[in-house]
């Protein structure tokens, strides 16, 4: 790949997590985590190979369905709020809602299922770089509103994860799998 391309790519993924990490309004949210997505799928797939491709269509599919339920729950809050302010989603369909989309952008276990196969299809400097820096946006907007999700969902979200990965990784022999679970 063009080195000019790549640090177009580089740059509009970091400009893509410093406007969702700034942002108290749901649809710059939601712009910077698509911007973030529209940079990696390229940084994936460089490598013409039909396991990258696989991976980058995999990685696709469940982005847009996470940030098509981020878009529904934040219509939602501003539906029945008038204000589309991250801080405090109204109702707690909407929080949950939105803490499933979060968790699917993060691949957070119970919906993880997606990330060790993606991170087998690419290469490791990608798959390192989608396991830092990627997540940097969603656990900001998860933080964000955490004061209004119920006290144990968090803990039990983690917790989850945390058995989760500690038990598909005993009998898991390939390396980047690995990384993916724990």
């Amino acid at each position: 790949m063009n080195p000019l391309i790549t640090s177009i790519l580089i740059s509009s993924l970091s400009t893509g997590t410093i406007i969702t990490m700034s942002s108290y309004h749901w649809l710059f949210a939601w712009f910077g985590l698509e911007m973030n997505t529209l940079a990696i799928i390229p940084l994936i797939s460089k490598h013409h190979h039909p396991r990258a491709t696989e991976a980058a269509t995999k990685y696709f599919l469940i982005q847009a369905a996470a940030a098509a339920t981020i878009l529904f729950a934040s219509t939602l809050n501003a539906w029945t709020s008038g204000q589309w302010s991250i801080l405090h989603p109204t109702t707690l369909p909407v929080a949950l809602m939105m803490l499933i989309a979060l968790s699917m952008k993060l691949g957070l276990a119970p919906m993880h299922s997606w990330y060790p196969e993606v991170l087998q299809g690419i290469t490791l400097p990608t798959a390192l770089l989608m396991s830092t820096w990627q997540k940097f946006a969603p656990l900001t907007l998860l933080l964000m509103m955490s004061n209004d999700l119920p006290q144990n969902t968090l803990l039990t979200l983690g917790l989850l994860s945390a058995y989760i990965g500690g038990w598909a990784g005993l009998n898991q022999t390939q390396t980047r799998k690995i990384m993916a679970i724990f």
